[in-house]
This record gives structure tokens, C-alpha cells and sequence, in this order.
């Protein structure tokens, strides 16, 4: 019976693995690309197998010349009944979106408009906005000046990270971390880092939990509503959680979240990225175009969005992710992510912004108690070679960053 091919990328993504695991089980064949020379733990898994092409990071026109390259050489394969191109970080998206049609290959992700959208941040702020969310006061920073101004008008604390997912300076991809200054001094060594390479979006900082919501885009409106809250980010200054809790979406942010999505146009899976302030209130982070790193615990609870991408780009038609029941409080933990956290408690932080750290004692209580209910980020137990790669490379490439 033909089946359909599913290449997805890249393999170092932080969901590649519960990604690949709910398309094999929706019975599809998939495979990945992967950053030559780079390990991962999708590497060592025994449903894909990964082909390299250059880091994007390296040489943008290589990456793009390779992946054009592996898609002709890939497909369509004899028997196959389709074959889909799936980006599931922020640089595939960048790739895929550009890499122009090839023939017998389709996109399942963000293109033209969508992806514009997906990968510059400027651009959601500005529709999150009309939507109706709460958005911190903002301000697009190309020169120092444009950062002293806005602190000149509205004062620290600031947070700056760069307006492009996908950040290019001088044909290559720069490295641009983020920065949260809560003094004139923070705020000049982060300009005399940041060089005025690219694009900065310039925000008032606002202390708080991280929250989620997701769902899938379908022809009918948003499906599969769910949501999480982040119990410990990775790095307690901020960073993508390392133990999170599903919980119900409010009809509140359901009806933002639509205006959001139909403003767009948007189509398929999608993550909106928020934070919840000691009063309560929500603000606008960011859009995910793509799956996201707690893909895991959606998984464990039967939203399997990946296959249900695949199921609606290949039939609109499709009942996928109709039939969803609710659950129980559901707690999910990534174990590498867990140890990296302990790590950063026990750095301590890096801005004066941050006035309460955790205690490491109290923390490495909280980390080394599992429950029988917790699930585990990337645990297949006919795959568990996955896992332990995951655990290694996640507390490595962070120590060694």
C-alpha cells in the first residue's frame, strides 16, 4: 500500500523526536536532515535515518543548495503516495520557505506571508496587538540610539533579543543571544555585544510564568485546543521550560487566539508563547509556526498535532483532531533540561533585574521528585536509545555553549 514520506528537519530540533514518533505511528515514513557533523539524539534512533546537509549557520547558500539537493535525490520514491517537506525549528522554516518548489515535494509548514510572519517577531508583536492581547511596550531597535531612547522614555527594566527568528549578517546567520538589563551599565555591555548586527525588538521586562496555547488550524477554525504552564524553565532568567502542566485554554484567549490566526491566514499547527505577571495578567510573547519543544506533553495527552498536520495538509476534509477528549493535569519533564536548570540555579543569575533566584537545595528537591504520573520528554521505550542520547547532548551542548 503506498505510504506517504515525511522529511523532517532539522534533527537537532528540540521536538524532532516526539515529532517523528507521532508521524510513524499516524503510519508514515519518515526520515530527517541534519546539520553535518552535528550529533543528535534523533541520530540514534531506529525509526529515521538522518541525512546531513550544511549547518545554516556555516553558509546559508550551501544549506539551501544541499536541501534542494537531498529533496531531488529523495523523492518521490516508488510507492510513495506523497511526499512532504516538514521544517520543526525556526531555521528549517527559513529553508523550507525559501528553497522554492521542487518537483513531488509539498510544504507542510509556514510559506510566503505565514512564514514571514512566523520568523520575524516585530511583525507578531504588531498583530498580537490588534488582536486584542496585552503586548509589553515595544520599540524596533537598529542602532544604540534607538535603545537609549526607549529606556530614556519608559525606563528599565528592558529585555533585547533579536526581532528575526532567523537573524542574518553578512550572509550567515548571527548568533544573538538575549539580554535583560536592568542598569545603564547592563544596557551598555549588551550594545557593545549586540554591534548593531541586526534587528533588536527593545521590550519593558515583565517578571512572570510562561504559559502555552496550542492547537491546529483546520478549514473550520481551531481545533484541539490545549494549554500549558511551565513549572522550572531550563534557565530560571528565561528559556523554554524543563517541566511544564497542561490546563484548560479560557475563552478569553481563545478569542484573541482566533483574531491572531485569522488576521494570519494561517493554516496548521501553531503555539502561542505566553506570560502570566503576579497580577494575573497575560502578555504576548511569541508565535511558534512550528512544533515546539513541549510537543511531548501534548502527546501524552492523545494530541498528536504532527500526524494531524499531515492528515489535513493531504485531506481538508479531514476529522483530524475533532475527536479530542479532555484529561487530568498532566506533568511533563524534560530530565537533560532538568539537570541543565540545576546548573543555572547554581550560577547564579547574570542581571540584577532578577532578585529572587531559587534555592539550589530547595531545587534539586524539586528536580530529583518524580512521580509515577510525570511523563518524560523523548521516552519510547522501543526507541530508548533516544532518550539517553537526549539526556547527554542537552546538558553537553549547554555546558560547552
Amino acid at each position: 500500500m503506498p505510504r506517504t514520506t515525511v522529511l523532517v528537519g532539522f534533527a537537532e530540533a528540540v521536538s524532532a523526536p516526539e515529532t517523528v514518533w507521532s508521524l510513524v505511528d499516524g503510519g508514515y515514513r519518515v526520515i530527517a536532515f541534519a546539520r553535518k557533523g552535528r550529533a543528535s539524539a534523533l541520530r540514534h534512533s531506529r525509526h529515521v535515518v538522518c541525512h546531513e546537509i550544511c549547518a545554516p549557520e556555516s553558509d546559508l547558500k550551501a544549506s539551501l543548495s544541499d536541501l534542494r539537493s537531498l529533496l531531488s535525490s529523495l523523492g518521490p520514491q516508488e510507492g510513495d503516495a506523497e511526499s512532504i517537506l516538514f521544517p520543526l525549528d525556526d531555521k528549517a522554516v527559513w529553508l523550507c520557505s525559501k528553497v522554492g518548489p521542487v518537483s513531488g515535494w509539498r510544504l507542510a509548514g509556514p510559506e510566503n506571508g505565514c512564514a514571514e510572519l512566523a520568523l520575524k517577531k516585530n511583525l507578531q508583536v504588531e498583530l498580537a496587538r490588534e488582536a486584542g492581547f496585552n503586548v509589553p511596550q515595544t520599540v524596533l531597535a537598529t542602532s544604540a540610539k534607538d535603545l537609549l531612547d526607549f529606556v530614556a522614555k519608559e525606563s528599565f527594566p528592558v529585555i533585547l533579543k533579536s526581532a528575526d527568528c532567523v537573524p542574518i549578517y553578512q550572509g550567515r546567520i548571527a548568533s544573538c543571544r538575549n539580554w535583560i538589563c536592568a542598569s545603564q551599565d547592563e544596557l551598555d555591555r549588551a550594545i557593545a555585544e549586540w554591534g548593531e548586527r541586526v534587528p533588536l525588538l527593545c521590550q519593558t521586562f515583565i517578571s512572570g510564568v510562561g504559559e502555552g496555547v496550542f492547537g491546529i488550524v483546520a478549514p473550520d477554525g481551531v481545533r484541539a485546543w490545549s494549554g500549558h504552564r511551565r513549572i522550572r524553565m531550563m534557565n530560571p532568567e528565561g528559556s523554554g521550560s524543563s517541566a511544564c502542566a497542561s490546563q484548560p485554554v479560557s475563552e478569553e484567549i481563545k478569542s484573541k487566539t482566533r483574531n491572531f490566526l485569522t488576521k494570519a491566514g494561517w493554516r496548521g499547527l501553531f503555539m502561542i508563547e505566553l506570560l502570566r505577571d503576579a497580577a494575573g495578567n497575560l502578555w504576548f510573547v511569541e508565535l511558534n509556526g512550528r512544533p515546539w519543544g513541549s510537543i511531548a506533553l501534548c502527546r501524552r495527552q492523545g494530541l498528536e498535532y504532527p500526524a494531524w498536520q499531515m492528515e489535513l495538509l493531504l485531506d481538508e476534509q479531514s476529522s483530524a483532531g475533532l475527536q479530542v477528549t479532555s484529561t487530568a493535569e498532566i506533568v511533563c519533564r524534560s530530565i537533560g533540561r532538568e539537570l541543565v536548570h540545576l546548573l543555572f540555579v547554581l550560577r547564579g543569575p547574570k542581571s540584577n533585574v532578577t532578585r529572587e533566584w531559587p534555592s539550589f537545595w530547595n531545587t534539586l528537591g524539586q528536580v530529583f521528585y518524580v512521580r509515577r504520573t510525570d511523563g518524560l520528554y523523548n521516552w519510547r521505550r522501543d526507541d530508548a536509545k533516544v532518550f539517553f542520547a537526549d539526556c547527554y547532548y542537552t546538558v553537553h551542548d549547554n555546558v560547552f555553549k
